[in-house]
């Protein structure tokens, strides 16, 4: 099979197909016999039943998708008042019949123009990010929270070749866990660079991320390390979603178990340096599939801490609905093994718009122009498409 005119053949035709970033490069899943519109009614017997499945050990086994982050609110009884969205769904998962192992370079040249009619909006300017960054100062100071995640949200009308985005990305911002969904009616285009889950067997393991530094000409990662361990508000909110993490593990692990296996290193990618961590555990016995998910989600490095607190804290300031942003793509297998990350760095193209989410951590020593600087940082590689 000629992989490269496969896909170009793929992307012109109405057939969905997603692909996703492997150790390899990448995996394109596509010939769905099920697609599975998740609610809050079904979403608890959607999870519990996939392990159910009689397994013929194919690697298609398994369904492929993502949970929106107010379902994975709902999953652990967080009320998310309603808000201004695209009422788009609270989660979609496909069972694959075709996975197809692609290269790391992933080659797609777009015939069709991009239909971008205005230029990006910000739902939250200077002025008003302030305002809630002092708000939530206040609640800091008063012990409801540690740290909060303020969102700000970029959008535009356009229409966009996704595949075409999704091959510029990779080529300028590849990252760990990268990938992209087309289907006939909108599309998800990611370069999420944090694991939150991967689950094999009886290990599990989450890569909390937490610190972010501008590139420039005069650094590499090792001054941006120094600069991390030097920097107290970087440290201190590393520190404490590292330590969120460990403690949602601990809810699902053989008591003991959590280690620390890579401590406070430095990943590079097109316009940051991020500040990461390796965190693992043992599985306890009779763990379920929805345990997991209900212990991990919504990732605790993109809502702040602690996180029951903090995302009331939030679901009462935020106007709009976040959509897929800080939700969660990935797999379940019919044997319980599952890989899922956390969607930031990702473009929502529904109903011929676009947007994309971003959010920067407030913790009792952040600066207001820094962190509202930072989200703009964070959604550079994904505006840059479009020009």
């Amino acid at each position: 099979m000629n992989k490269k005119n496969y896909l170009k053949k793929l992307s012109e035709s109405n057939k969905p197909y997603i692909i996703y970033r492997s150790k390899k490069g990448f995996d394109l899943y596509t010939d769905f016999s099920k697609k599975k519109i998740l609610t809050n009614k079904n979403v608890n017997n959607f999870i519990n039943q996939i392990t159910k499945n009689k397994s013929k050990k194919k690697n298609t086994d398994l369904f492929i998708g993502f949970f929106g982050y107010e379902i994975l609110n709902h999953l652990i009884d967080v009320k998310v008042k309603k808000k201004n969205n695209l009422k788009f769904p609270k989660g979609i998962f496909y069972k694959p019949e075709t996975k197809i192992e692609l290269s790391n370079k992933l080659y797609y040249k777009s015939k069709n123009k991009i239909r971008s009619y205005k230029f990006f909006k910000i739902n939250i300017n200077k002025n008003t990010y302030a305002k809630i960054f002092n708000k939530f100062k206040k609640k800091i100071k008063s012990g409801e929270t540690y740290q909060i995640k303020i969102c700000t949200k970029y959008k535009n009308k356009s229409k966009i070749d996704a595949l075409d985005f999704f091959c510029k990305l990779t080529k300028s911002n590849l990252a760990s866990e990268s990938f992209m969904i087309k289907d006939k009616n909108y599309s998800i285009i990611s370069c999420s660079p944090e694991n939150l889950i991967t689950k094999k067997n009886d290990f599990i393991s989450t890569k909390p991320i937490a610190g972010t530094l501008k590139k420039n000409k005069k650094l590499n990662e090792i001054k941006a390390l120094n600069f991390f361990k030097k920097n107290i508000k970087e440290t201190k909110e590393h520190n404490m979603i590292v330590d969120m993490e460990r403690s949602d593990l601990s809810k699902i692990c053989i008591p003991k178990s959590v280690k620390i296996i890579k401590k406070k290193t430095v990943e590079e990618y097109k316009d940051l340096y991020h500040y990461v961590s390796l965190i693992c555990g043992k599985l306890k016995k009779k763990v379920s599939s929805l345990d997991i998910i209900k212990a991990m989600m919504p990732g605790g490095s993109v809502i702040g801490c602690p996180k029951i607190s903090t995302l009331n804290l939030l679901n009462a300031q935020e106007k709009e609905g976040r959509n897929i942003y800080t939700g969660s793509f990935g797999y379940i297998k019919f044997n319980g093994d599952m890989r899922f990350n956390i969607i930031i760095r990702s473009i929502l193209n529904f109903q011929n718009y676009s947007e994309i989410s971003v959010a920067s951590g407030v913790v009792i020593d952040s600066n207001v122009n820094h962190e509202f600087n930072e989200n703009f940082i964070k959604a550079k590689a994904l505006i840059d498409l479009y020009k």
